[in-house]
């Protein structure tokens, strides 16, 4: 990507901020509305490059997409209804696109053809296509995108075993092929991965069943349609959350942010380097906890962090690593080999920019370990990946304003999950002053 930001140091962050609405419920609200026959209304949807990704799918399927007011509503014959896709179901820069939809096109009685850009196309498929071919789908022989996924045959087994991978994506994939299995599946998993999908699905009729690290789906249940009310995305509003505990004098709003558990590793592990973050109104919106978070500028010390912490916080990572760059001590990342697989290799680009910006950083196969100090401002490139873009403009916020400003390359990357980040950063700047 060509494109290049200038973010120079600057003084605190101040104000109110609504982040955008929450990418993995929005992609689920979707999906699941779509397997239903009837209309649905869903608000505050994430109008982002990925989500589009997923609707484009879903209407080759044959769901109708309308806006109307502030909702986004869904009108779907069902998926017992749907058609054979005129063409390749393009899933752009999604991995949540494509993973999940697979797991609805191997209920189907047609051949789907999947692909996405350069990015998605290096990332590992493996993971879901073998268990949907355990299950009776006929898959193609490949590693990743492009592929094929037929469930002309049924899905005559159900799924009975453990996950390779603690993966809300690789989960969400198997329980939808579930949904449509001709016997009950049993899905056992390694750590804690998001569950969205496990209680959107409960609320809309499915049975499911979720009894600590094992799920049991049992097919044929009737879906029925049911309005979302998407929260704001803890992954958008980590970025925030840390610029604001990094920047003296920064005190931030952030109002209905989704808290699921499964999510909020990035409070636990800001919480253990001393940030001083706050939860106020606690809540349950569309059956989500909801809170409304205040952080404020406070030292930061050096922490480890590792296990289910990293299930957790794990999309928060490269930002996680920005914070450590600027702590007191040293932070050690473990047990994150999965950050390698992601839209860019995360641990290689995440440990680059850190480098190039003056930090001291160690990489490992599965981590870093990071000795925190005074970044300073450089030229850094995003590497096509949104998360990237977005971690090194806090990083770019908090560092030496005497050594200058620094350029993101590839900063459009945001379009994928944070369209409006850019305009967000200057308001909160603004109302700084």
């Amino acid at each position: 990507m060509g494109d290049e930001i200038v973010v120079a140091p600057g003084g605190p962050l101040r104000g109110e901020l609504r982040v955008p609405g929450d990418k993995s419920i929005s992609h689920r609200a979707l999906i699941c509305n779509a397997l239903a026959e009837g209309e649905a209304r869903i608000r505050g949807l994430l109008d982002s490059a990925d989500c589009r990704s997923t609707m484009a799918c879903l209407s080759q399927w044959g769901v109708e997409f309308e806006i109307d007011a502030d909702n986004l509503l869904v009108r779907s014959p069902g998926q017992h209804s749907f058609h054979q896709a005129p063409g390749t179901l393009d899933c752009g820069n999604s991995g949540t696109s494509i993973r999940l939809l697979s797991g609805v096109a191997a209920g189907l009685p047609f051949r789907s053809q999947f692909d996405g850009d350069e990015s998605l196309r290096s990332r590992p498929m493996r993971r879901v296509l073998d268990p949907l071919a355990a299950m009776g789908a006929r898959v193609a022989d490949s590693d990743t995108a492009p592929f094929w996924v037929d469930g002309s045959d049924g899905l005559h087994q159900g799924f009975n075993g453990n996950l390779a991978v603690a993966s809300g994506q690789v989960k969400s994939c198997i329980v939808f092929a579930a949904l449509r299995a001709e016997h009950p599946s049993r899905i056992v998993e390694p750590g804690p991965s998001r569950d969205h999908t496990e209680r959107m699905l409960g609320a809309m009729g499915a049975d499911i069943e979720v009894d600590g690290s094992c799920i049991r789906v049992r097919p044929g249940a009737d879906l029925a349609t049911s309005d979302v009310h998407v929260p704001g995305d803890i992954s958008a509003a980590a970025f925030w959350m840390i610029a604001a505990a990094l920047i003296p004098g920064s005190d931030i709003g952030l109002p209905n942010v989704g808290v699921n558990p499964t999510r909020s590793g990035v409070i636990d592990v800001l919480r253990s380097m001393g940030a001083v973050v706050e939860l106020h109104n606690q809540r349950d919106v569309s059956g989500e906890p909801v809170a409304d978070i205040t952080v404020r500028g406070s030292q930061l010390y050096g922490t480890r962090i590792d296990g289910d912490l990293i299930v957790t916080a794990l999309d928060e990572l490269p930002a996680l690593a920005v914070a450590a760059a600027f702590a007191e001590g040293v932070t050690e990342i473990h047990d994150a080999a999965e950050l390698r697989v992601k839209e860019s290799d995360r641990i290689e680009t995440t440990s680059a920019m850190l480098t190039a910006m003056g930090v001291e950083v160690e990489e490992w196969p599965g981590g870093m370990r990071i000795v925190g100090g005074q970044p300073r401002g450089a030229t850094v490139d995003s590497h096509g990946d949104h998360r990237l873009a977005m971690s090194a403009a806090v990083a770019a916020l908090a560092s030496d304003p005497e050594s200058g400003p620094t350029t993101i390359r590839g900063a459009s990357a945001v379009e994928i999950s944070y369209p409006s980040f850019w305009s967000d950063l200057d308001r909160l700047r603004h109302d700084g002053r």
